[in-house]
């Protein structure tokens, strides 16, 4: 992983927990004394924001004589590095990019402000967020410097007829970008997974506000596992839900400010294609990087009727076709789960 850039240091008004992070970010050792100097604080004060970094679930090793240190180095997120990464023809349609230490919900912080106007898009990026959700109320757990989670917000002039397929296009985005990075290998999981090797990488959560007859507001939550650590991986798979990371997985990953921005093109430019296109402008990717087609599978729906079959894909408006023993079923929402052949 790439070392931290002074550039990239947090501004003087940041909670020192995120300033002390800066520092580590290099995955070096750092003693007390000389973070408590650089930062202009007590070694006490230090001692109390790595153990804050800690409860957010830093994996931070401290060792006699020679200080602390995170477990992976890795890159702090800043806005103006990731803008200079974005490329050219994207830029001027992101209205406003910006990245915080930490936050409830960047999906719900998003949400809650108007939003530009049709064709443009508002990014916002945490180290860490409180009350990360995923879909169904599911947490998304993520520690400082592990993941990128993000959201982007999009304005859609009237709401398209097939919005609920918008999922499976942000997950095609989020292949393209990796595959663009060098991170090939991972599959699309219907409704909204990113898997690498049979393991969560990635998920996508859509929140929508629109009115009758008018523009649709949408916001799309971006969760990537960059590099979140053992310890939590094992906390991740004892809830059932085995993860995994770039790191882990032994991919090259470039720095987190070019990863996110390689996510928020690779979105912008799929969102300007899906408002003309629909699903059309990506279908041929999705079934070919489709890690349910001619499996086992078993899909539960909101309303909690659970069915058995074999995946064959999705349709035009990307419901998953499913072949059970009482005929062919089409599920446009639900969750789905590969079952032992």
């Amino acid at each position: 992983m790439p070392k931290a850039s002074r550039s990239l240091a947090p501004a003087a008004d940041s909670p020192l927990a995120a300033r002390v992070f800066s520092r580590l970010a290099d995955g070096r050792f750092h003693s007390g004394e000389a973070l408590a100097r650089h930062l202009d604080v007590s070694r006490s004060a230090v001692w109390k924001a790595v153990g804050s970094l800690r409860a957010l679930g830093a994996e931070l090793e401290a060792v006699r004589n020679r200080g602390y240190r995170l477990h992976a180095a890795t890159e702090p997120l800043a806005a103006a590095a990731i803008r200079a990464h974005l490329p050219r023809d994207v830029r001027g349609q992101v209205a406003r990019l910006e990245t915080v230490w930490s936050i409830a919900s960047t999906n719900s912080a998003l949400l809650e402000r108007r939003g530009p106007g049709s064709g443009a898009s508002e990014v916002l990026l945490a180290e860490y967020q409180s009350a990360g959700r995923g879909r169904r109320g599911r947490s998304w757990l993520a520690p400082p410097g592990g993941a990128i989670c993000m959201s982007l917000s999009w304005t859609f002039r009237e709401l398209p007829p097939d919005l609920g397929a918008l999922g499976l296009v942000i997950g095609v985005c989020a292949l393209r970008a990796l595959n663009a990075l060098g991170a090939h290998g991972a599959s699309l999981k219907w409704p909204n997974d990113l898997l690498l090797n049979e393991r969560k990488l990635a998920g996508v959560l859509i929140d929508l506000r629109a009115e009758a007859g008018g523009p649709a507001y949408v916001v799309i939550g971006i969760g990537l596992n960059v590099a979140l650590g053992a310890p939590l991986l094992r906390k991740i798979a004892q809830a059932g839900l085995p993860a995994t990371d770039l790191l882990g997985a032994g991919l090259a990953t470039d720095s987190r400010n070019r990863i996110a921005a390689a996510l928020i093109g690779a979105c912008v430019r799929g969102l300007a294609g899906f408002e003309r296109e629909g699903l059309k402008s990506c279908m041929e990717e999705w079934r070919g990087a489709d890690a349910l087609r001619g499996r086992p599978v078993e899909v539960r729906t909101v309303e909690g009727t659970t069915s058995r079959g074999l995946a064959r894909g999705i349709d035009v408006h990307g419901a998953l076709i499913v072949e059970t023993p009482q005929g062919v079923r089409r599920f446009i929402s639900g969750d789905a789960t590969v079952r032992p052949a």
